[in-house]
């Protein structure tokens, strides 16, 4: 059987002092669940279902509206992708970095950079920095690169597994040693280019159903390959946040790193399990486990579909309205926004967004008195605009997530 790899000039220079092995790339089969698989009726069906969850749950928001969510799940994201890697950051520190307020602490500034960078890199994704190429060697490269690119010295130096000492993170570098983890041990480092071109060739010609399976078994497919010294948990999440964008359009309204998080053993169990071979004739026709494959890739759908539902039921609008209207009244009667400011929010909130010019119209005000609300809710960071004069929309300030959409975030620090 043919097979056509191409491996760019830079995966050949990072290879010359990495030994392939010469395994075979078929080690990692199967990297999907086939049509005649007798698991994959029951994966179609959550893929539907998934599908049509995501397609309402989009359309059931403005455009505006869309984007200050995504902003905010953008924070919340990082807080659970950092959580999964043994880093904690509370939302309000999160809140801070975005605006370079940073802590005199060592460790925890360190931490705020981390979880910039997660951030900046999630939105050149979500503005389709990666489209197209979210499965490429190039492209999951690219997130690795940017990603640490950005990291605070400290966080760049890791123990080499194989040498047992500290070595230095190089930014969108492929490994050049083995890397054993738990009971897996990874493909030897020069095979790395080439296991990347399969997974490219395979995940990257996909039809619909197929693209939103993919984003599971992929998923495990390119920790199976561990391509990176550091750092491969975190390309995985961002690589399947990006395909579902593609494949779901999702708008990067929800993703699926906050499930994992709230599902850690779960998912580490099922990780593990679809290391292991196939167990019998009955386990598919590939060097792995594929019953293992699809029982995580049901569970990941199935945390997917969650996710979706659990941001459906944060923003439906009469409940948002109310948590919003709560706040502001509290706000007011504490001194810290003007009179009238809830008339602003809960305009912006039903029209998706609203020009400057009308303001006043709905506070039912002078234009001073208008300009002075709307400027007590931009430095509050409720409310946001792309310029000075460009139509204001509603914001989600990581800090108040707890009071305007409750259970984003833990509620007690962990």
């Amino acid at each position: 059987m043919g097979l056509i790899m191409t491996i760019d000039a830079d995966m050949k220079t990072d290879t010359l002092a990495a030994l392939d092995h010469g395994e075979s790339v078929f080690l990692m089969e199967p990297l999907l669940i086939g049509e005649t698989s007798r698991h994959r009726g029951k994966l179609t069906d959550l893929a539907v279902q998934l599908a049509q969850k995501a397609s309402g749950f989009r359309r059931s928001l403005p455009e505006s509206l869309l984007a200050s969510l995504a902003d905010l799940v953008r924070a919340m994201n990082c807080y659970y992708s950092n959580l999964i890697e043994g880093h904690y950051t509370h939302p309000i520190d999160i809140a801070r970095a975005l605006k370079n307020d940073y802590s005199k602490e060592a460790r925890k500034r360190d931490l705020q950079l981390e979880a910039k960078a997660h951030i900046a890199v999630q939105e050149w994704i979500d503005r389709e920095g990666l489209k197209g190429r979210a499965v490429t060697c190039e492209g999951i490269r690219e997130m690795h690169r940017r990603f640490y690119e950005l990291l605070p010295e400290d966080l760049l130096w890791v123990e080499d597994p194989e040498k047992k000492e500290r070595v230095r993170v190089v930014p969108g570098e492929l490994r050049k040693s083995t890397v054993i983890v738990g009971a897996h041990v990874a493909v030897s480092a020069g095979a790395v280019p080439r296991f990347l071109a399969r997974f490219a060739e395979v995940y990257g010609t996909l039809n619909k159903t197929d693209a939103i399976l993919a984003a599971a078994t992929a998923h495990h497919r390119l920790l199976w390959i561990h391509p990176f010294l550091d750092g491969n948990g975190r390309v995985a999440r961002l690589m399947s946040h990006a395909m579902h964008l593609e494949s779901l359009n999702t708008g990067a309204g929800w993703s699926v790193a906050r499930g994992l998080a709230r599902n850690l053993e779960a998912y580490k169990r099922h990780l593990i399990a679809c290391d292991q071979p196939r167990r019998n004739d009955l386990d598919g026709r590939g060097q792995l486990s594929e019953e293992a494959l699809a029982a995580f890739a049901e569970f990941f759908l199935g945390i997917c579909i969650d996710q979706v539902d659990f941001m459906e039921g944060l923003v439906q609008p009469e409940r948002l309205r109310t948590r919003i209207r709560l706040w502001t009244e509290e706000e007011i009667r504490l001194g810290n926004l003007p009179p009238k400011s809830g008339h602003i929010l809960e305009a912006v909130l039903y029209r998706g967004e609203l020009r400057r010019g009308d303001a006043a119209g709905v506070v039912n005000t002078g234009d001073r008195q208008a300009r002075r609300i709307v400027s007590a809710l931009l430095d509050h960071g409720v409310l946001v605009s792309e310029s000075p004069r460009a139509a204001l929309r509603l914001a989600f300030p990581p800090q108040l997530a707890s009071r305007w959409l409750p259970g984003l975030f833990p509620e007690k620090d962990t």
